[in-house]
């Protein structure tokens, strides 16, 4: 989604019949964010470089660990997730964790993956509402991803969300854990923010 959760903005041009995830990305890049939301193309507003700035972190603090533990792949940049299909939605999540267990090790194939990542990271920022990221979080979740972490920057606080689980509130003085993911990851909160 370009870095930043909001509501739709645009839907681009009237479309007779939904356009599929395979149309989606053959799309030529104008250099506008966009999402495919249920068939429809809906562009995005650019985020700011403090919203850069977290992901940018959570690219490196994460990936670093995944790299150093021989664990999967993160990618960043709102690489897409197909979330549904018939009709289709392919979201944007600011960064993503996949396991070598679901992709093998290597460089990535070309395309969107055919499974959904196992952990995904969502900055907040001031613009973005509640009510959007939480149906972007249920979204995810109902595809099969298995955590979602939403990073808070007006508050520096992390959300914790999974299935049929409580969400949990991690503050930037605790340490993150998603043991059902990464089982040795220990980061404090607030380095996310720094």
């Amino acid at each position: 989604m370009a870095g930043a959760i909001v509501e739709p903005l645009v839907i681009e041009e009237a479309q007779k019949a939904p356009m599929t995830a395979e149309d989606f990305l053959r799309l030529p890049n104008d250099g506008r964010p966009k999402e495919l939301v249920r068939g429809r193309v809906v562009s995005m507003n650019l985020p700011a470089p403090r919203h850069g700035q977290i992901c940018a972190k959570v690219v490196r603090l994460i990936g670093n660990f995944a790299d150093e533990n021989h664990l999967g792949h993160v990618v960043s940049n709102d690489s897409g997730v197909r979330t549904e299909r018939g009709p289709d939605t392919v979201r944007g999540g600011d960064v993503a964790f996949y396991s070598y267990a679901r992709i093998p090790s290597g460089p990535l194939p070309q395309g969107y993956l055919p499974v959904v990542p196992e952990l995904i990271f969502e900055v907040r920022s001031p613009t973005d509402r509640w009510s959007a990221i939480l149906a972007k979080v249920a979204e995810y979740l109902s595809a099969g991803v298995t955590v979602v972490c939403v990073l808070d920057q007006m508050t520096e606080r992390c959300h914790v969300y999974r299935n049929e689980e409580e969400m949990q509130t991690f503050s930037s003085d605790r340490e993150l854990t998603v043991p059902d993911v990464l089982p040795d990851l220990h980061l404090p909160v607030r380095r996310f923010f720094e």
